[in-house]
């Protein structure tokens, strides 16, 4: 299973080399996963070029959303309370950069968008 689509994977990449590279980016979320059956969520922005570890606005459910790293293939394995996967939401648009997000998500103690 994968969560990101060419042309997603190709994005995130492009983001990422732009700030390995130095230039100062606050980019659009590219993909939004999210538990079917539980409160958790991710608005990833960027991927490492091995492919599996992505930056991006992580939020469990606990109240305290955060940027950070997260693994593709471990959240691929992880399963909501009633045992269904981390999908990646086909028809999310990004409305806001990502710190905006995270200033909304911090505000509102989870990622609403």
């Amino acid at each position: 299973m994968t969560f990101l689509t060419e042309p997603q994977r190709s994005q995130m990449l492009a983001y990422s080399a732009a700030r390995a590279s130095g230039q100062a980016v606050d980019p659009f979320p590219v993909v939004k996963l999210y538990t079917l059956d539980g409160p958790a969520c991710w608005l990833l922005t960027e991927l490492d070029a091995d492919g599996d570890r992505a930056y991006g606005l992580t939020d469990v459910g606990t109240g305290f959303p955060e940027l950070g790293y997260v693994s593709l293939s471990a959240l691929e394995a992880v399963r909501g309370p009633r045992g269904l996967r981390i999908v990646a939401d086909p028809h999310f648009k990004a409305r806001q950069t990502l710190s905006a997000c995270l200033a909304d998500a911090q505000r509102d103690g989870s990622i609403t968008d």
